[in-house]
């Protein structure tokens, strides 16, 4: 979808906030992303939900070719709104779509006057790329990747390995962060090829220098196993569920 390049300012955040066109309200969830080393909150990962808390489903149902972008920058500025409201001093995790980022450096511009009304560091920022969004060109991905990372922003991968992996894209440019897709950490303890595969992801992002976060974990035999391989940043029901409009305090298992 071809769309005209703009400059941001925070009028343009204004109306983002109150949902400029879209005909649908939304709000969201946050869920802790647990430094198991630091025993603290590393970051918490802003997931979308209905305006009363409805499941993200009903609000995702509604997104189509014609609001996609700007349910992305409202996306962006209501994150970044209720963030600074509950004082989240952890970073914050954003979804986004890259089919609605035209051009990264101007469609950045909603969430660096977001930031700037609000008051919230934007090195705190993730931006995690939904990793079946299998439509974009993979040179578009590592643009969008580059550009957020030169900006100070960091980048994650989500659901790697949930079917469209992406390691042409760890070739070229690799994120900050891979969240390993919750079916590749069911019962790993017990499922020697996934332990493989996992294993290997392991060693490819050590060499990198990136690191991986495990999320959907909901055993502490997933946990221990996951943890003995080196993995220190966790995320899923075993740690906390995702809290509506609130930032809730995670249980690490000693």
């Amino acid at each position: 979808m071809d769309l005209p390049v703009v400059l941001f300012d925070e009028s343009h955040c204004a109306q983002c906030e109150c949902g400029a066109g879209l005909d649908f309200s939304f709000s969201f969830a946050f869920q802790p992303i647990v430094d198991t080393d630091r025993g603290e909150v590393f970051a918490y990962e802003a997931l979308v939900r209905g305006p009363k808390g409805e499941p993200a489903p009903s609000v995702l149902s509604k997104v189509n070719e014609r609001n996609r972008y700007a349910f992305d920058q409202v996306c962006r500025v209501r994150a970044v709104k209720l963030a600074a409201r509950l004082n989240m001093k952890a970073m914050l995790s954003i979804n986004f779509m890259p089919n609605a980022v035209y051009q990264p450096e101007y469609c950045i511009r909603t969430t660096l006057a977001a930031a700037r009304t609000y008051d919230f560091d934007t090195s705190k920022i993730i931006f995690e790329l939904t990793e079946d969004e299998n439509l974009s060109s993979v040179g578009h991905l590592v643009s969008i990747i580059e550009s957020y990372q030169e900006m100070g922003f960091s980048t994650a991968i989500d659901d790697f390995g949930a079917g469209y992996s992406r390691y042409n894209i760890m070739t070229a440019s690799p994120p900050d962060l891979l969240k390993l897709d919750m079916e590749l950490i069911r019962d790993i303890h017990e499922r020697p090829n996934k332990q493989a595969v996992v294993s290997g992801i392991i060693t490819m992002m050590n060499l990198l220098g990136g690191q991986i976060i495990a999320e959907g974990v909901e055993t502490e035999e997933e946990y221990r196993w996951l943890r003995n391989e080196g993995i220190t940043l966790f995320q899923g029901y075993l740690f906390a569920r995702p809290g509506f409009e609130c930032l809730p305090e995670p249980s690490i298992p000693a």
